[in-house]
């Protein structure tokens, strides 16, 4: 009986296994897509890889018909079981099989395979949890293949089909009804209106924030607090706003030493590769448009004294990928693009500020130059891997970890400035609790090594170039996309390696991963040495993303300052959704962080709000939402520090009014939540006069004397 019992056990838990496995190859097979069933190895030989580029490239057809199933009778026990035989370039099906034919080896007690549905509509891959062993050996986990909608992707369409088809995951080109779990948009956030979960390589209001004016507040922000700190970006005005301020101080500075013959480039607010960029010498020289109104831009001071190599000036592209905003989470390509100009390269004159290939570095303006060069190889023309250039600069006896080190510092310090705007926009478009994706982002960082081999920062990059090929002119007037091997090396390395660090496998680990101190690195190297060894998949090599935050948290976490500033604003927004705060909202924050007083009452406390928010309103002419800004938020809480604490430097007056506010809340939250407060204004009657020093405060860098870089790059 028992063994008619044990038999009679395992025949009914096999036919619900088959049962399962064809369910699950049905499922697959309607939702497989044209484009997701080939694959092509990773070690595959660029001769190959160029092929199928180009192939694509050129928009030759490809077959839109699916892969079939055919049936044959397979016997389990002595019963005849109907089965699935995929075809050989049907990989999700392959893996049906793989599972189907494992049954027939299993010896010992078996687990049910069972189909999990996930909250975004995923069917989950099975696993298996085995009691026994398969022929000595224990039985590999088969995950499923991450769906990628590449539907958006544009640009960088070939690179991400490539880094796909390595990761042998499933690609849905044209979308998919059902969701994804990661969709690769090629400008914006908001290219895809419609998504509630999985993941987006795109943070609403990046685009915003890295425009150049925007970029520059932030930084200026930062250096107020931290001057020695943030001492790697440009000198910068924003015009128009700043104009007089620009053409007085540059009067001053000539009236004081006539030798100075100082240079200023100039960019357009939302210009983008190299385009309206220009030299000038004077304020007098500035391009007007419509008369006598200035276009929204930002100047700055033009390193006088780069790094050159071959007589040539140069800069670097760097990859960055911000993989959350809580936690603050930033990675580094090791890897990065050299990109030279195609001019030899003289200090500014009167006469050459018109030569954009001496001066400018921009790949777009340089490729029309005659002197551009295509070259296979990763350490010769006019764009090289940025190894390369170190291990040319290494040969004459330079510390290039230093150079690393220095590097990996300002794209840290950069990220933290960016950080707190970026979480009102993330708050704005996913409010907490509102079913949303998560986000990530690949970031350029445009970088120019000064002669004495300093680091400064030139832009940042929303949306950097991710193409993997070049324009070639065949004949007169003819071009074809041929590939470009250098941008292949890096790029496809970098979204290769961001598509792994984003595997939802390894996001679900994230928490258990920071508790025990490891990093989403070391999860994806053991899983890779542990398929290696299994043979279950081709070698994959290392990751070329370098986790540099939290990994020096210690050393970086103390310029968090106006991160804990945009906490208390995003508490007391109160409306889900917007990015203002209203005028009863700021007087909620005074009243409940106790900074009110005799000497300071709330009728203040409203003028204080319009000065500062009318100013801004000004200054953010495009903006139609009313109210108290972000920034404007921070230069009332500055004026705030410094009223309350006029002893000491502005970080410290920060910082102990922050510690005064933070204690008042967490106060407060042990009793309730704090909620904007409908009282009439006060009857305390205003000052006749009320000056707000937050003006002073806000061109606390303006009134310190003017130093060029310029001066500096003359040390070496």
């Amino acid at each position: 009986m028992n063994t008619m019992s044990d038999h009679y056990e395992r025949v009914k838990i096999e036919l619900q296994q088959m049962k399962a496995m064809e369910s699950e190859a049905a499922a697959n097979e309607e939702q497989l897509s044209p484009a997701s069933v080939s694959s092509v190895p990773a070690d595959a030989s660029f001769a190959a890889r160029r092929d199928l580029s180009r192939s694509s490239i050129n928009g030759r057809s490809r077959s839109k018909s699916r892969s079939k199933a055919d049936g044959h009778e397979r016997q389990v026990n002595g019963k005849l079981m109907s089965d699935l035989t995929p075809q050989k370039t049907d990989y999700s099906l392959e893996k049906v099989q793989s599972c189907a034919s494992n049954v027939h080896n299993i010896k010992g007690t078996l687990s049910l395979l069972k189909g999990k549905t996930a909250t975004n509509g995923h069917v989950e891959a099975c696993q298996r949890q085995t009691e026994g062993k398969v022929d000595g050996s224990k039985v590999a986990k088969k995950r499923r293949a991450v769906t990628v909608d590449t539907s958006k992707a544009k640009t960088s369409l070939e690179a991400l089909k490539m880094s796909i088809r390595q990761l042998k995951w499933k690609e849905f080109p044209i979308g998919r009804r059902t969701a994804c779990d990661i969709y690769w948009h090629g400008v914006s956030f908001h290219d895809n209106e419609n998504i509630v979960s999985g993941q987006v390589n795109k943070f609403p209001g990046m685009i915003e924030m890295l425009r150049k004016i925007n970029l520059s507040r932030a930084v200026r922000t930062m250096q107020e607090l931290f001057p020695e700190e943030y001492n790697f970006y440009p000198r910068s005005w924003i015009l128009p706003e700043e104009y007089q301020l620009f053409s007085t101080q540059i009067r001053l500075l000539k009236d004081n030493d006539s030798t100075l013959k100082p240079t200023f480039i100039v960019k357009p607010d939302s210009g983008s590769q190299g385009d309206g960029i220009y030299l000038i010498r004077d304020p007098a020289d500035l391009r007007a448009i419509s008369g006598s109104q200035i276009k929204q831009a930002v100047v700055q001071e033009y390193i006088q004294k780069p790094l050159l190599i071959d007589k040539l000036k140069f800069d670097i592209r760097l990859y960055v990928l911000v993989r959350s905003l809580e936690p603050l989470e930033i990675y580094i390509a090791k890897e990065g693009l050299s990109r030279f100009c195609t001019e030899p390269y003289q200090e500014p004159s009167q006469k050459n500020l018109s030569h954009v290939f001496m001066h400018l570095t921009n790949y777009s303006l340089n490729v029309h130059s005659g002197n551009f060069v295509h070259s296979d190889s990763c350490s010769t023309g006019s764009k090289r891997t940025f190894s390369s250039v170190l291990y040319r600069i290494a040969s004459k006896g330079v510390d290039i970890k230093k150079v690393w080190s220095d590097i990996i510092a300002l794209v840290i310090k950069t990220v933290i400035a960016l950080v707190p705007e970026l979480k009102v926009y993330y708050q704005a478009d996913i409010p907490p609790g509102k079913p949303g994706p998560t986000c990530f982002q690949i970031l350029g960082f445009d970088i120019l090594l000064m002669k004495n081999l300093k680091p400064v920062l030139l832009e940042v990059n929303a949306n950097p170039s991710m193409r993997i090929e070049h324009e070639q002119e065949v004949s007169p007037g003819v071009y074809e996309y041929v590939p470009s091997p250098v941008d292949e090396e890096v790029k496809v390395g970098v979204i290769r390696d961001t598509l792994r660090l984003m595997d939802p496998a390894h996001r679900k680990q994230h928490v258990t991963l920071n508790t025990g101190g490891g990093s989403p690195e070391d999860a994806i190297a053991a899983e890779t040495r542990g398929d290696e060894k299994e043979g279950l998949m081709d070698s994959l090599p290392t990751l070329c993303l370098k986790q540099v935050f939290p990994k020096y948290t210690k050393q970086f976490n103390n310029l968090r300052v106006v991160e804990r500033i945009a906490a208390i604003f995003l508490r007391f927004l109160g409306v889900k959704g917007t990015m203002r705060l209203g005028p009863t909202s700021f007087r909620t924050f005074i009243r409940n962080c106790k900074l009110s007083n005799s000497s300071f009452s709330m009728a203040s406390v409203d003028i204080l709000y319009i000065d500062i928010t009318r100013r801004w309103a000004g200054m953010l002419p495009d903006s139609r939402e009313a109210g108290m800004c972000l920034q404007a938020f921070i230069e009332a809480f500055f004026y705030l520090a410094a009223r309350r604490f006029k002893a000491v430097p502005l970080r410290e007056q920060v910082v102990l009014l922050l510690e005064v506010c933070e204690g008042a809340l967490e106060g407060q939250s042990h009793s309730e939540k704090p909620r904007p407060h409908r009282s009439q204004p006060t009857q305390s009657s205003a000052p006749k006069t009320f000056s707000s020093p937050a003006v002073t405060r806000r061109h606390h860098l303006r009134q310190q004397p003017m130093q060029l870089s310029a001066k500096a790059n003359t040390e070496n």
